[in-house]
């Protein structure tokens, strides 16, 4: 019993090697693909605003607060991607209908429009580049890659 425990140990640490070296070289990747797509949202465009982007689209509008806290970065970071996504007119600001004090930002109908183009490339790529795979096996990566993000969102590091 003790022996089976050892080698499930011994195959699971192993598990979590491959895992950590994989997702390194995705995350590599990833982090170019995102300079390459803020760039096609607008070629001046710094890349880490693609996320606040996305993460508009995702939501509507969203205090500058909630955006922070939903991506991890400090305020005054996300305040600084802000104001050049509005300088590009990428994003706007609105009084916080519940709240008068604050300010919501959404996208703009140029920015709905830029951002759905860059998207509607990456899926082209990611439909060419898998062309190859079953479509059950890219349905499976996308639970289990939806399942990693999930279980990030409970981290203590």
């Amino acid at each position: 019993m003790e022996a089976a425990a050892d080698r499930d140990a011994t195959e699971f640490d192993h598990a979590i090697e491959v895992l950590e070296e994989q997702t390194s070289v995705l995350w590599r990747r990833e982090r170019t693909t995102s300079h390459a797509l803020a760039k096609n949202v607008h070629p001046e465009m710094e890349p880490a605003a693609y996320g606040i982007l996305t993460l508009l689209q995702r939501e509507g509008s969203l205090r500058a607060t909630d955006i922070a806290t939903s991506i991890g970065v400090g305020k005054p970071s996300v305040s600084r991607q802000l104001a050049g996504l509005e300088r590009l007119g990428l994003v706007s600001r609105q009084l916080d209908p519940s709240d008068a004090r604050s300010q919501r930002v959404l996208l703009t109908a140029r920015g709905r429009q830029q951002l759905a183009a860059a998207q509607a490339g990456r899926r082209t790529a990611f439909t060419t580049l898998m062309r190859s795979w079953d479509p059950e096996d890219v349905e499976t990566l996308g639970l289990l890659i939806a399942r990693l993000n999930s279980t990030y969102k409970k981290d203590t590091w």
